[in-house]
């Protein structure tokens, strides 16, 4: 299982980098791409599970709220434009039901909007790309740390019910992992515009929000009774699965250097 994770990772990662150096309209679209994949397997999972959800609408809804994001677009009129569409098609429908019309919209929200701060935090000037690295190899050393330290030496289960294997150690080598990212990060790539203190902060939110944001997609999927959001990429599962732990982390660090003097 290892092997092909490496694989996809060695692929998937100058790719990504490759993508979030173009910035602009290229990454912008990449991210809207992404949350469009994300909402898909979003709700197909949920339609595996037999839960209730607006299949068509949490894809379309949530697509054009990630484009709103990382195009910048009018988020107020889509967002309320999003909301009717879903109560209208609830209406229209043989069969009312309030929990297909709230995990529609829950959905689009989680699934579409929130990872698309991906592409505001590469806007934000003059460092953007820099802090979009950092966010970016935060997690990745994150996720790397919590899997082995945990596999090392992890005796307690974090959330047993919501993801078994994952032990409060994994979760403290993952913390560390994101700090220590952060605080490198401000020494040599951010220097001047990243103050230790701040780059700390940074690498607590990143290190909370990031393993948190894993949960709450293990949540979606063991209320759905999947294992796997896809196959769409090989060791990894879905694409919801493979940014899973962007979609609390990146809107997090966004707001977080938009308060930073």
């Amino acid at each position: 299982m290892l092997l092909p994770r490496v694989l996809t990772a060695a692929v998937g990662i100058p790719l990504l980098l490759w993508l979030a150096h173009a910035g602009g309209l290229t990454f912008a679209v990449f991210v809207t791409g992404i949350s469009a994949l994300c909402c898909y397997e979003y709700a197909l999972a949920l339609r595996l599970g037999g839960r209730p959800v607006q299949f068509l609408s949490t894809v379309v809804v949530g697509t054009a709220l990630a484009a709103c994001a990382a195009l910048s677009g009018p988020l107020g009129p889509t967002l309320a434009a999003g909301v009717a569409f879903v109560a209208l098609v609830e209406m229209a429908a043989k069969v009312h039901s309030l929990d297909r019309a709230a995990l529609t919209l829950f959905g689009a929200l989680f699934a579409g909007w929130m990872p698309a701060h991906l592409a505001l935090i590469r806007d934000l000037r003059p460092h953007g790309e820099a802090f979009l690295a950092l966010t970016f190899v935060s997690v990745w050393c994150m996720d790397t740390a919590a899997y082995f330290v945990g596999h090392a030496v992890g005796a307690h289960a974090l959330a047993p019910v919501l993801s078994p294997k994952k032990t409060w150690e994994g979760a403290f080598g993952g913390f560390a992992a994101a700090l220590a990212v952060c605080a490198a990060f401000s020494h040599f790539f951010l220097r001047g515009a990243l103050s230790l203190p701040w780059a700390l902060g940074l690498g607590a939110l990143i290190g909370f929000t990031g393993q948190a944001s894993d949960l709450a997609e293990s949540m979606v999927k063991r209320d759905a009774g999947v294992k796997d959001s896809g196959a769409l990429l090989p060791g990894h599962g879905g694409v919801f699965d493979r940014f899973d732990s962007f979609i609390l982390c990146a809107p997090a660090v966004y707001y977080a250097l938009c308060l930073k003097p």
